[in-house]
């Protein structure tokens, strides 16, 4: 099998590391001219995360990886999604599957990932999302993970996780794109709710919010149409471990950052999804109680220019508790 991985981030490098060492697959790596991603991966054949695989080719030439594959792996930024995809279709790819291994919701329109490709013109039976648990620090160590493919078509989701199952990650199907897609993105906003306790002392907080979390993204799901239950699957509280606790998960880690006003350099997709996941409640009329939160101190309470982030970020969480009381599993 031959897969082209687009996008030489973290992911993106992982990707092409488990194609070929785990799987033996011909796999072609692109990313682009100038980028320190690609450029870093060009002059050592290595990151922070993983050795390339001396098979993998690595390129930059778009149209070459996409060519000489059927088989397309997007891993990039979400908010880049929609730009990137206009170079990606100004080439013959009508034939091609397309599997999105990312993680978030377009802040400017509220979309899915996979909204985004049909809008950009790719066939919905042709389109994958893999999503759901695991670190990378952990994979390449041979720790394993479950994790999970949805697609809009069952055969082509089976396809994708009977061939991209191993001993290393074992794959489930999902059955719910709506709830898989959201599920994913918005764990990570929980993902800086939880750095944000961390920072200040106050992680036996934890507990509850997972609980809530779940609750209240299962009800945004089902208000889009999706299934309730799938913010219990692994797309989102089967990956709260690793995004809620683990000192390798970049939301946790902005959040505690933040919540001592220093700044996190690289890429969180919580953030931005915090602004989306604002809008699309707003939108479809349901309380997202924790969501607002992180949105709030994240865009709102400044916790970088006040030099006071602790307190700016949990007087934010905190007024969680000044909330009605309502039944546990309350739905407006």
């Amino acid at each position: 099998m031959k897969i082209s991985v687009l996008g030489c981030g973290r992911w993106g490098s992982f990707i092409a590391w488990y194609q070929a060492t785990v799987l033996k697959n011909d796999v072609i790596l692109c990313g682009e001219e100038g980028r320190s991603a690609y450029e870093e991966l060009k002059q050592k054949g290595a990151n922070e995360y993983v050795t390339l695989d001396r098979s993998i080719e690595l390129t930059s030439n778009l149209s070459h990886a996409l060519s000489a594959s059927d088989i397309i792996i997007i891993s990039i930024s979400s908010q880049a999604l929609r730009e990137y995809m206009q170079k990606v279709t100004a080439y013959p790819v009508r034939d091609k599957i397309f599997v999105l291994c990312m993680k978030g919701i377009e802040v400017e329109t509220g979309k899915r990932l996979s909204e985004i490709l049909i809008e950009s013109g790719i066939d919905r039976q042709k389109i994958a999302v893999w999503v759901g648990p695991g670190h990378i620090q952990e994979f390449t160590r041979g720790v394993p993970n479950c994790m999970i493919i949805d697609s809009y078509n069952g055969e082509l989701k089976q396809y994708i996780a009977d061939n991209f199952k191993s001993n290393l990650i074992r794959f489930y199907y999902g059955n719910d794109i709506i709830g898989t897609e959201i599920g994913a993105a918005a764990k990570n906003v929980l993902g800086i709710a939880a750095g944000v306790l961390d920072g200040s002392g106050y992680q036996s907080l934890k507990g509850p919010l997972m609980a809530r979390g779940a609750f209240e993204v299962g009800t945004l799901i089902a208000a889009m149409g999706g299934k309730f239950n799938s913010a219990y699957g692994l797309a989102h509280l089967g990956d709260y471990e690793t995004t809620l606790f683990s000192p390798h998960s970049h939301n946790r880690m902005y959040g505690e950052m933040m919540s001592k006003g220093h700044k996190f350099d690289k890429l969180a997709e919580g953030v931005m999804t915090s602004k989306a996941m604002k809008e699309l409640g707003d939108k479809y009329g349901i309380e997202l109680p924790i969501t607002n939160a992180v949105y709030e101190a994240c865009f709102i309470s400044n916790p970088f220019e006040s030099g006071d982030g602790a307190n700016n970020c949990m007087n934010v969480i905190l007024k969680l508790f000044d909330r009605q009381t309502k039944p546990e599993f309350y739905k407006k």
